[in-house]
């Protein structure tokens, strides 16, 4: 993304306000940094594949289905020789990955030591040569690359227009993904987010010759963004990174910075309380004023004549840069621009973008179309959107909000997404992280834990039910708001009366005080939180319930969800992640609400951020985040900083379990050189056991497997033990027939199992996934539950070196006793609740008459954990109405 945080706008007028967290809440209470425990530090291995040309990041990489990698030169500065100097998107010629996990395939760049290695891409393995570059002429000449037209076709750049852009035009290509035209992956298009106000997503045909070689067609080439379809949606704005979703398409996130309303820790309660939003009213309150983005340097002459007690910058406020070209974009008339400036005090008053109609995630429908369809998937919730990542079940979504005191949010879908005939029928639910466990937290803990050491545990609260165009509905009551009614609603005017500077500070001031009125007011969003809180998500009032999804940030925050992440910047798992595979958060910077003494994360600060990563349950729910890879500090000196990932961007998983992990930290500290660069990370191999819920007396089974074995298997010794043998024991162990010889032993009392294999007949190839070790039979002898742990006694790969390996512990639920007939209850959805009560293997009606029957029966009355359906930790007959509930 393109970051304009505390690394670049410290140097200008504007980040000195932002950069000092004059947000009114934060900076004074974050720790300072030290000398973190495990920073820098790799679960793993970390190989630098690229460094990028001087002022670029390193984003949207792409994998082709042969191995080749792109991706993106993203606002490289101009003195960089050519073509280095030119925003771009570029591949590595004559370099493919082997997809084998395993980081041999190509040799480490070294660290870019002299002025002339700086000013240019670089890597150990192939040439990077451009495919594209921002503004070059496409579509027979009718555009240029990157750059976003008016309905009338003028270019919307700073060239034509008077007035601030996010960034130059075409300047910031970010996330690219290649919908392949044909099975062999080597024809197709290449959509490419621009990072800009007004966003552009452009469509670039690829192919690729038989000597391995790409080209891109620039003739047929076209800027998505100029097309009806997405005008028609409001356009786009600040598309950032991205995701090829299951049914192969493009999703674009739109990473609308200035969607706060609140800043940093701030709430809205705190503002109502208050009485007035001064140093905690977040950028988006200032949206339709004219001249938005100069509201900060409004601010700050209020102070100065005494308007205002101090000086502060609302979250934001910088992104609000670009919003009047929207309007532009949009068709509006260019009333505020004279002498090639654009007018203070004029306001745009015809057509004028809505806010809610920016911060979503964009899919592209029918991407080889003449004109794909854009979509907007209003119900997944409005952010400043980095990245989404939707899963192989195709209904779970995670998403990454870039930023300060920012969240990573889930939406889960009714149905599969494509199953839905109109997009707009898409229904589901969006929910927002609660970190739980005390270590967490230094309050709760007692000590500041270092993130290289403590993995987080997530809840998610759940915010809300919609459609997607229930929200698009609401979205549409706030079209018509424009630059006038910012005026007439907040000041003593009405259109036709002279705009005045004291017009503009009388309405700027009232906003301040008592909230922006042209859209959703404070006094919604506490009265939502109110009834949330009484009556639970479902039981607020039918005209709030547009709350959480147009002001999600806001109403997350009202209600206690974890909203500290500062730049979560990455999400990514592996293309139809299925249950047991990994999903990868980066987060930039972990300063800020993560290291201060407020809210659920107080822990050490590592300014070079961390890599999470979480594993997908049954449910493609994630309960825990582990750190894998920790950043430096910017305390280190250069020989620990300097071959450690710093300020990861965004995160690509490979086919092979490994990820690309792109910076995003150009010139910052501790390192001797001020590049970016493209690490690939290789997870350790896991050694890891499944989990069963098994009926009382009743045998399941348990396997026990590695994740990935990138220099093939030999042998390996193996003792599995079960924590508590008073709930389940071990009475066998099964081996593949892949594995030659194999031998196990099992203790007297079944607490232990020693297994011994050795792959005598190299059936285990280098780069195998997902390789089966054994498999355990373990009986329930009780209820509860308890921990099957693995521990590796000795692993080597296929010539004799020893593996290092993690392990992963399994988990066995002994379930009750029977309770009519010869079948034990069986928890079919594994949530240690055992529906199932006759046995039979699923949830019917019957299982309802046989509770409803055995209420006092000891096999039911003794096992309350088993059967507390309503979860009040008692045995009452509500537990029989929410099993009939859960029946229908």
């Amino acid at each position: 993304m393109v970051d304009l945080t505390r690394r670049q706008l410290l140097s200008t007028s504007a980040a000195a306000a932002l950069g000092a967290s004059v947000f009114g809440v934060a900076s004074g209470e974050e720790i300072e940094e030290s000398d973190t425990p495990g920073a820098p530090s790799v679960k793993g291995s970390l190989k630098r594949f690229s460094t990028t040309a001087f002022g670029a990041e390193v984003t949207g990489p792409f994998v082709f289905e042969d191995g080749s990698l792109l991706y993106s030169l993203q606002h490289p500065e101009g003195k960089n020789p050519e073509p280095f100097g030119r925003a771009a998107v570029g591949y590595f010629s004559g370099f493919q990955f082997e997809f084998d996990g395993s980081n041999d395939d190509f040799p480490e760049v070294g660290i870019p030591d002299t002025e002339e290695k700086q000013r240019r891409v670089r890597s150990g393995a192939g040439n990077y040569e451009i495919l594209v570059q921002g503004r070059e002429p496409i579509n027979g000449g009718e555009e240029r690359l990157g750059v976003v037209q008016t309905p009338d076709g003028t270019d919307i750049t700073q060239e034509n227009f008077a007035g601030t852009q996010y960034g130059g035009a075409a300047t910031n290509p970010d996330c690219n993904q290649f919908v392949p035209t044909n099975d062999e992956g080597t024809e197709g298009y290449l959509f490419t987010n621009w990072e800009n106000s007004p966003g552009c997503v452009s469509r670039v045909p690829l192919s690729q010759t038989e000597n391995g070689e790409w080209s891109a067609d620039t003739e047929n080439a076209m800027n998505l963004t100029n097309t009806e379809s997405l005008r028609e949606h409001g356009g786009t704005r600040i598309n950032c990174y991205g995701d090829l979703s299951p049914w192969g398409t493009m999703i674009s996130a739109e990473e609308n910075y200035a969607h706060p309303r609140v800043s940093l820790k701030a709430t809205v309660s705190d503002i109502v309380e208050a009485g007035s939003g001064e140093g905690l009213i977040g950028g988006c309150q200032f949206w339709n004023r004219p001249n938005p983005s100069e509201i900060s340097g409004a601010i700050e002459t209020y102070a100065e004549n005494g308007d205002l007690e101090s000086n502060f910058g609302p979250q934001g406020y910088w992104a609000l840069t670009g919003v009047e070209f929207l309007a532009y974009y949009l068709g509006a008339e260019r009333d505020d621009q004279g002498d090639g400036e654009n007018l203070a005090t004029t306001p745009i008053d015809d057509v004028y973008p809505n806010p809610y109609r920016y911060g979503y995630f964009v899919d592209f429908r029918e991407p080889t179309a003449d004109e794909p369809e854009a979509v907007k998937y209003y119900v997944m919730g409005r952010a400043s959107w980095e990245a989404p990542d939707i899963e192989g079940d195709q209904r779970t979504v995670y998403g990454c909000s870039d930023g300060d005191s920012k969240g990573i949010y889930k939406f889960v879908a009714d149905e599969p997404i494509p199953e839905y005939d109109d997009p707009m029928d898409v229904a589901g639910t969006l929910y927002a992280p609660k970190i739980t466990n005390d270590a967490a937290s230094a309050a709760e803990s007692d000590s500041r834990n270092s993130p290289a050491q403590t993995p987080l545990d997530v809840e998610w609260l759940e915010l809300g039910h919609a459609t997607n165009g229930e929200v698009e509905s609401w979205i549409a009551e706030y079209d018509d708001v424009t630059q006038a009614d910012y005026l007439s609603a907040h000041a003593d005017w009405e259109e036709g009366d002279e705009v005045t500077a004291e017009t503009i500070k009388q309405a700027d001031l009232t906003v301040i005080e008592n909230g922006n009125q042209n859209y959703v007011a404070n006094e919604e969003i506490v009265e939502w939180a109110d009834q949330y809180e009484s009556n639970g998500p479902d039981g607020v009032d039918e005209d709030l319930r547009h709350v959480p999804f147009l002001e999600t940030r806001a109403a997350a925050k009202e209600i206690g969800a974890s909203i500290e992440f500062n730049k979560a910047e990455g999400v990514d798992s592996m293309d139809d992640s299925q249950p047991g595979d990994f999903v990868y958060f980066g987060i930039s910077e972990f300063n800020d609400a993560l290291a201060d003494e407020e809210g659920d994360i107080q822990m050490d600060r590592v300014d070079g951020g961390v890599v999470y990563r979480g594993v997908l349950e049954p449910d493609y729910n994630v309960s825990t985040l582990e750190p894998v890879i920790t950043g430096p500090d910017f305390t280190d000196p250069p020989e620990d900083a300097n071959d450690a990932l710093r300020n990861i961007d965004n995160v690509y998983t490979m086919r092979d379990g490994r990820v690309l992990c792109c910076e995003d930290g150009f010139g910052g500290p501790a390192r001797s050189y001020p590049n970016d660069g493209l690490y690939v990370y290789q997870p350790n191999v896991i050694v890891g056991l499944g989990s069963a819920a098994v009926g009382g007396g009743s045998t399941g089974s348990v396997p026990l497997t590695a994740s990935s074995l990138p220099a093939g298997f030999s042998g390996a010794r193996l003792t599995v033990s079960v924590s508590n043998p008073d709930i389940a024991s071990i009475t066998g162990v099964s081996f593949p027939d892949a594995l030659g010889l194999t031998e196990s032993s099992i203790s007297d009392d079944g607490s232990s199992a020693t297994i011994r294999v050795a792959d005598v007949d190299t059936n285990v190839q280098s780069g195998a996934m997902d390789v089966e070790l054994a498999t355990l039979d373990v009986r329930a002898d009780g209820g509860g539950t308890t921990d099957l742990t693995v521990e590796v006694n000795a692993m080597d790969d296929e010539s004799g070196t020893a593996i290092e390996a993690e392990t992963r512990d399994g988990l066995v639920v002994g379930g009750p006793k029977t309770v009519v007939g010869d079948a034990a209850p069986t928890d079919p959805d594994g949530d240690g609740r055992f529906e199932d009560l006759n046995g039979n293997g699923r949830l019917d009606y019957e299982d309802v008459q046989v509770l409803f029957s055995n209420m006092d029966a000891d096999s039911v009355r003794l096992n309350i954990g088993a059967y507390d359906f309503n979860e009040n930790g008692k045995l009452d007959f509500a537990d029989v109405t929410a099993l009939y509930e859960e029946v229908n």
